[in-house]
């Protein structure tokens, strides 16, 4: 059963050695998420699964102990899922999205469970996501979940997929809708639109709507900008 959740955004330049000169302009959103991660931890879950959009090659499970890189990004930073415990040998590595989830973990100093990651292909289904919430919020009796993900890429000219004037709709809608833990609205977001604006957060935000099902969660908002015209969230549910 989902007993906590936690919603953070999944950009690289979260992370201060990939910011480098910038990092100074994501700290409010940093400490946002931090703080999101320590709900978690607060909640005594016996399972923490990390959710986040994934190209094809970092799509389904990824062990705890599973290694990460920002190297991509032109930094020497390497993370493991879990950070701590034993290493596992993998030919695989993290998705951009869990790696950020994993340094936000490593940062947080995070012990309080066993942790596995979750790359979700952004084309996957809305049914076919919720459904894979509902598995997840299954495997225990106290699962909590951080799931990675932006809104949409389209608030501002020089956002990733330029201005589109539906982007702040809709991304307003997403923040109702985590703000309330309304599992009903995130569910109902709209495929298309969502794809139309690059909001990478789509599928892993309609897990999350599965595996709230039945739970009846209380939820808080606590950080929504688009500092780079990329609709960020920082949400709690517990």
């Amino acid at each position: 059963m989902l007993i906590a959740a936690a919603v953070c955004p999944c950009p690289p330049l979260l992370v201060p050695e990939v910011a480098a000169g910038a990092a100074g302009e994501l700290d409010e959103l940093r400490a946002a998420c931090l703080d999101a991660v320590g709900v978690l931890a607060a909640a005594r879950p016996e399972r923490l699964i990390v959710v986040g959009p994934a190209e094809r090659d970092g799509r389904g499970p990824h062990p705890q102990g599973t290694p990460g890189s920002f190297r991509g990004f032109g930094v020497d930073l390497d993370v493991r899922l879990g950070g701590w415990g034993e290493a596992v040998a993998s030919e695989r590595t993290l998705p951009p999205s869990l790696a950020v989830a994993a340094w936000l973990l490593e940062r947080a100093r995070w012990q309080a469970a066993p942790v596995e990651g979750l790359g979700v292909g952004e084309p996957l289904a809305s049914e076919r996501c919720r459904e894979v919430g509902r598995e997840l919020a299954a495997q225990a009796e106290r699962v909590a979940l951080l799931v990675m993900g932006d809104g949409s890429a389209c608030r501002s000219l020089k956002a990733p997929g330029y201005l589109d004037e539906r982007a702040a709709g809709f991304d307003a809608d997403v923040a109702r809708a985590l703000g309330a833990a309304d599992v009903g609205a995130l569910a109902a977001l709209d495929e298309e639109l969502a794809a139309e604006l690059k909001a990478a957060g789509r599928a892993p935000l309609q897990v999350l709507a599965g595996a709230g099902e039945g739970a009846a969660p209380k939820g808080e908002l606590r950080y929504e900008g688009a500092p780079y015209g990329v609709g960020y969230f920082v949400a709690m549910w517990s």
